[in-house]
């Protein structure tokens, strides 16, 4: 059994004896409680190659005050989902999984020991109700592996919301803490800091850039996959996607005021993007161009195993377009990767998406299914047409959560990740992978619109009829791929990219409704043969099943329109190609 908390926070290096500064009348904080002090004793655990600490994540195992096992995800500026389970000796093996996608069966062990003298203060309303809580460490961190060091010590500030608090308070008290002598710590964790510190060949300088910032250091076991091609060389670095923002999160990024820091890095990534739109990176290669992006969606993949393990809303379905979008980079940039190479991965992409949907698909279909007799009057709802809904959709449920757990443990799927990492790290480049990204990129994403085109066409040119519907959902392929293909060359291109992009989504979308409306009414079809056979009127599944088709027809009505606007000779010529 484990719980997930949100934990929204900012960290403060005390410079001083690392007193609790008054916040009272700041903010709303109408009085504050003292809490007294508490004796924090916590083991960090990693792998020897320090797998967890390189993406933000931290493992421990803390005894004393809020004792147990605490697994922290990072998930914005000021926010990480820790995840708990009580304090065993043995880490728990719902913890374990979370973290299987990066340790890859490299073992767990002990990495570093944090001893903290923790003073609490509370702040809260005039109601008497906790904003949040400040607290004062005076931390030890002693580091346990590759070699036991020496320990160093420090103090820091934590100012850590109550669950359900407005992020806007942080912004509001930062300005009474840094006139109190606190300033915003270099390091998002006290194991970051503890690694940057006791890094043997740091000690005595300090850690500055990215070893400060991860506190990951130099890596102690060659975990890496083997070096990249001249391409991967050429180009920077990417940066893994963070899983996005939900719940009370992304309403504190919408509702909060960034305090200085988080405002500097977020004007900062808004200079890059508009640079993207703006100026045409003229030293990256075709190469560098598709690898940015497949490292991203390989990140994507890896970063969201522990959302699809804790059910968070909608992450099957985001690891799902993440396979989708990089099998579908491996087909359309071709002339970038060796086929030879990509083809068997793209073919274990296709089978995780696969396994991942056995009940997605269903959901949407039933959901579907649900809307439409929402909108069949009471009175032409004949029979218990609900009913049998349900009891469909439930017989045709496949124990997905089993399912998509036993996909997540197996062998097969380490296996993919890795040769994820291997192909990023090692990728099988061909010669265009090495010329610029103008004379490759373009060409690609047209060569997609060309598929497309002429898939259009022929369904145009086609009666109606079920050939027909199997030509649309063609073509709604086809489109998704050259979306996705515009998506890969938006950081070259810029805006254009996007637009097209936009316009293949918008292809996508009504031909998506098509072939749902096509899957609808073989699904309506069964339902009134079951409720026929079961001596039910079958009469509303047949209203329905006729709407559905009035429906499907109407997406074809305005198919040619729409194809006239996307189609326009500019839209490409935008592209540069």
């Amino acid at each position: 059994m484990v719980d997930v908390t949100r934990e929204i926070e900012r960290k403060y290096e005390a410079t001083d004896g690392g007193g609790l500064p008054d916040l009272a009348g700041v903010a709303g904080v109408a009085g504050t409680t003292d809490q007294g002090v508490v004796t924090l004793d916590a083991t960090y655990y990693d792998t020897p190659g320090r797998r967890l600490a390189a993406d933000g994540i931290t493992l421990r195992r803390r005894t004393g005050g809020d004792e147990g096992w605490h697994l922290k995800l990072p998930v914005g500026p000021d926010a990480r989902d820790e995840i708990r389970a009580p304090l065993s000796d043995a880490l728990p093996a719902g913890l374990a999984g979370l973290v299987r996608s990066r340790t890859r069966g490299a073992e767990l062990s002990p990495l570093v020991h944090l001893l903290s003298e923790r003073t609490v203060r509370r702040l809260v309303d005039a109601d008497g109700a906790l904003l949040a809580v400040l607290s004062a460490d005076r931390v030890t961190a002693r580091r346990l592996a590759p070699e036991p060091g020496e320990p160093v010590r420090w103090t820091e500030v934590e100012v850590e919301l109550a669950p359900g608090g407005d992020p806007a308070l942080l912004d509001a008290l930062e300005p009474r803490l840094t006139d109190a002598g606190l300033r915003r710590s270099a390091t998002p964790s006290k194991l970051a800091r503890a690694l940057a510190e006791t890094d043997p060949d740091r000690r005595g300088e300090g850690a500055t850039g990215s070893e400060q910032a991860t506190g990951v250091g130099k890596p102690t076991e060659p975990e890496k996959p083997a070096k990249a091609g001249k391409a991967e060389k050429a180009g920077k670095a990417a940066t893994p996607g963070k899983p996005a923002k939900t719940g009370k999160a992304a309403k504190a990024a919408k509702n909060g005021k960034p305090g200085k820091s988080a405002k500097a890095g977020r004007d900062k990534q808004g200079k890059r993007d508009k640079r993207d739109k703006r100026v045409k990176p003229k030293k990256a290669t075709a190469g560098d161009i598709v690898l940015d992006y497949a490292r991203r969606q390989a990140a994507e993949i890896v970063a969201l195993d522990p959302a699809v393990r804790l059910e968070t809303p909608d992450s099957v379905h985001r690891m799902r377009v993440a396979t989708r979008r990089l099998r579908s980079a491996f087909r359309s940039y071709r002339e970038v990767l060796d086929r030879a190479v990509t083809d068997p991965v793209g073919d274990e992409l296709k089978w995780l998406a696969a396994e991942l949907g056995v009940d997605r698909d269903h959901e949407v279909l039933t959901a579907r299914l649900g809307e439409r007799l929402g909108e069949v009057p009471v009175e032409l709802r004949l029979g218990p047409v609900a009913a049998r809904l349900r009891i469909w959709s439930q017989a045709r449920r496949g124990g997905s959560r089993e399912r998509v757990l036993g996909v997540l443990d197996g062998e097969r799927y380490l296996a993919l990740l890795n040769a994820l990492d291997a192909l990023v790290a090692g990728p099988p480049l061909r010669p265009a992978a090495a010329r610029p990204w103008a004379e490759v990129i373009p060409r690609a994403v047209l060569r997609d619109y060309d598929r497309l085109s002429g898939r259009v066409e022929a369904a145009l040119a086609a009666p109606a009829g079920p050939g027909r519907d199997a030509l649309l959902h063609e073509a709604r392929k086809d489109a998704k791929r050259a979306r996705y293909a515009a998506e890969v060359a938006r950081p070259a291109v810029g805006e254009p990219a996007k637009a097209f992009a936009g316009l293949m989504a918008r292809v996508q979308d009504l031909l998506g409704d098509h072939q749902d409306s096509v899957v609808a009414r073989k699904a309506l079809r069964e339902l009134a043969v079951q409720a026929h056979g079961a001596g039910e009127s079958a009469f509303t599944f047949g209203l329905i099943l006729g709407r559905e088709e009035a429906r499907a027809a109407a997406r074809e009505r305005e198919l040619p329109g729409l194809w006239a606007e996307v189609s326009r000779e500019e839209h490409r010529a935008a592209l540069g190609a």
